[in-house]
């Protein structure tokens, strides 16, 4: 075997850890890990979850595998199947958190049948597939004795984020990326002042649970006591986690539209000109099999389903929490299975973050595409939030994949709708044969078309 490569975000829990070797994603086990683990095996619900696509699918690797990090052998080594992209709970959309939440609390209830509990309940144990959720931290699994020792971790990744959204329509991703342990129990009591602790689940979770922490200040096992006396005894461990399965499944957001989410009924494209771009993007997609495409600034998904009969996997990004929203909820309408939806400010993408800024890798060091859509999106980030043309080029060509991308000229309505509220000779460096010069500079421009209305181009590149 070659050498292994640590997993940065698995190094907390003496008895399992996560490491790359030879293009496999194996876990290390010791004397206890593999234990617990020996119990998990012997489960009625692990191979039926794992045949359902709810558990990670794993077996265990027969190999030579790498010494643990204190130098002594692991007791037992697994072999994970690989997630193709990982994504984070501050890059998911409401419904998106609110399926990964039901997914981790059906998988601990259907463990806690047979004696076995999570160790935590954060949301990073939790990957998509595409559309599917999976849970993905075996190493979790124990033996089930008091309280669900994750409960703290799911209300602060999991649940506080979903109420706050749901019934007071504070948007979570930011917070979620300001803090990786998540919401805390003050802060989020501190949301909810007056009546509206009263809403749905937060009497409970939300204050009932801040006002136990404020009690204990000393170890672990005093929170678990703690939480004992409010009703998150052992003996009520499933019916309180079926109980949260309930509201969870309950929660929801109430909408009104956005800019983006009424966007194909306001969008300056004549017929003419979709049917133009439509049959561009398609024959740059048919023209050789992509494991992975990138659809950047996908808005409602219309050029990332399109990608989705072409590609293993596709990543539509998009900084409109409310269209990911639908475009999650309408590819698990449809059971389509390998389109990932990201919300995401392109301008201020996801960064390195945790300890080290290593724990949570930045967005572009965790995808490897092999074509790149940036449809109607080079004048957005070039005007509305100034990146110079040459650093969108640049970005573009960081990918090194090949590069569909869309010009929009400054006669087009939504170009002129941008400048007009900009000083004037601000953006007069935002000329097609600029942007065609940069181009050319950092790819091969493999084809070039002019959309029917003569105000938008479209751009085939090879890096």
């Amino acid at each position: 075997m070659g050498s292994a490569i640590p997993e940065p975000a698995s190094f907390r829990d003496p008895d399992s850890a996560v490491f790359y070797a030879d293009g496999l994603v194996l876990r290390g086990l010791s004397e206890q890990g593999a234990a617990d683990w020996r119990q998990l095996a012997g489960t009625a619900f692990f191979p039926r979850l794992v045949d359902e696509g709810r558990i990670v699918r794993t077996a265990l690797y027969e190999a030579e595998a790498p010494l643990a990090p204190r130098g002594e052998p692991w007791s037992l080594v697994l072999e994970h199947e690989r997630i193709p992209v990982i994504s984070y709970p501050f890059e998911w959309p409401f419904a998106m958190l609110r399926q990964a939440a039901i997914c981790h609390l059906e998988v601990l209830l259907a463990a806690l049948e047979e004696g076995i509990t999570t160790k935590d309940g954060t949301a990073y144990n939790v990957q998509f597939v595409g559309s599917r959720p999976v849970f993905i931290d075996l190493g979790s699994f124990e033996a089930a004795s008091g309280p669900w020792p994750g409960y703290r971790q799911f209300c602060q990744t999991f649940l506080f984020p979903l109420l706050v959204q749901a019934h007071l329509r504070i948007a979570y991703q930011g917070l979620l990326r300001g803090s990786l342990d998540g919401l805390q129990p003050g802060d989020v009591r501190g949301m909810f002042g007056g009546l509206r602790r009263f809403k749905r689940g937060v009497f409970r979770h939300v204050y009932l649970h801040s006002v136990a922490e404020r009690r204990v200040t000393a170890s672990s096992e005093s929170v678990k006591a703690e939480l004992g006396r409010a009703g998150f005894g052992t003996e009520l461990a499933k019916a309180t986690v079926a109980k949260t399965l309930k509201l969870v499944r309950r929660l929801e957001v109430k909408r009104s539209g956005t800019a983006w989410s009424d966007y194909r009924d306001t969008c300056s494209y004549t017929d003419d000109d979709a049917a133009a771009k439509r049959a561009f993007v398609e024959a740059a997609l048919a023209a050789g099999p992509s494991r992975c495409v990138l659809d950047l600034g996908a808005n409602d998904g219309a050029y990332s389903l399109l990608a989705a009969g072409h590609a293993e996997q596709v990543v539509a990004v998009d900084g409109d929490e409310a269209v990911i929203d639908g475009l999650y909820r309408r590819l698990r309408q449809d059971g389509i299975t390998n389109v990932l939806p990201l919300v995401m400010d392109l301008a201020d993408p996801s960064p390195g973050l945790g300890w080290r800024n290593k724990e949570r890798a930045p967005f572009a060091e965790r995808l490897r595409p092999d074509l790149v859509l940036s449809l109607a999106l080079v004048h957005h980030l070039a005007i509305t939030a100034n990146v110079p043309l040459p650093e969108i080029v640049d970005w573009l060509h960081g990918f090194g994949a090949r590069l569909v991308v869309e010009y929009v000229d400054r006669p087009d309505p939504m170009t002129r709708r941008l400048l007009s509220n900009k000083p004037a000779g601000l953006f007069d460096d935002y000329r097609i044969d600029h942007f065609e010069q940069l181009l050319a500079a950092r790819f091969h421009i493999a084809e070039r078309q002019l959309v029917p209305s003569g105000t938008r181009t479209l751009y085939l590149c090879e890096p």
